[in-house]
């Protein structure tokens, strides 16, 4: 068989009932954390409300969304900006089940699993350095209230951020870039071997609602699949094994 045939293939909707049958969920063990425990100091950022949107018409936010690949470099973009951009890609509304085995986020995943953590390069936003900080959302379940973790330095922002996206250096003007890593084992706990088809269905609702949020606050993005699996996971502090770096997307303000 071709590797497209397995491709093809790997896409389609195998049998769950089996499978999860023998998951660890099953056999009841406990359910993995729902974020990365932080390390270091959270931030909480300024809050968002609804004066900071800029596109309130659902039907003007899908008429006018098209990917932005043209920053204007000295644009900021604000904490609420940033608040709500993390916010509406992986916030967590309230936990389900008795034993708070599940999330409910304003993106819907599968078994609400939501294995992903968001982590946002900064070049450019009010009040924070310039670096790679990490979403917590288990900081403020409940509320709009955004909490990061700085994570990280980079020594060239423009060279490393450009070479994190293989070569894309439109990207490296763009005042913050989000990179969505997957955590597979908080989908494999239920879903075992064929949790990975559900994580990539997952992952596009997390984008589209990045992109969508983006649009609402007057600003642009551009989601990319294609990025340096191994500076990305090294930058960003990731293992490679049971987390790694699935999907990019660049946000801020067009240029001219």
């Amino acid at each position: 068989m071709s590797k497209i045939h397995e491709n093809r293939d790997f896409m389609k909707c195998p049998s769950f009932a089996g499978e999860m049958a023998k998951s660890d969920q099953a056999l009841g063990v406990a359910h993995p954390p729902h974020n990365l425990p932080p390390k270091g100091e959270l931030i909480t950022l300024d809050a968002f409300d609804s004066a900071i949107i800029a596109n309130d018409s659902y039907t003007n936010q899908l008429d006018i969304r098209r990917s932005l690949r043209a920053y204007d470099p000295d644009a900021a973009m604000t904490q609420a900006q940033l608040a709500f951009m993390l916010w509406s890609a992986q916030g967590i509304q309230e936990f389900r089940g008795p034993t708070g085995a599940s999330s409910l986020r304003p993106a819907p995943s599968g078994g609400a699993r939501h294995p992903f953590e968001l982590y946002a390069a900064v070049r450019n936003v009010d009040g924070l350095a310039q670096g790679i900080y990490r979403y917590v959302p288990t900081a403020n379940v409940g509320s709009k209230a955004v909490a990061i973790e700085h994570v990280g330095d980079f020594d060239n922002y423009p060279e490393q951020l450009s070479a994190m996206v293989v070569g894309q250096k439109w990207a490296a003007d763009a005042p913050v870039v989000l990179f969505l890593s997957c955590v597979a084992y908080r989908a494999e706990w239920r879903y075992r071997e064929l949790a990975h088809r559900v994580v990539l269905i997952d992952l596009g609702h997390v984008g589209q609602n990045i992109m969508l949020s983006a649009v609402a606050l007057g600003l642009g993005s551009c989601c990319m699949a294609a990025y340096n699996q191994a500076i990305c996971d090294e930058i960003l502090g990731l293992d490679g094994t049971d987390e790694y770096t699935v999907y990019v997307v660049s946000v801020g303000a067009a240029k001219g």
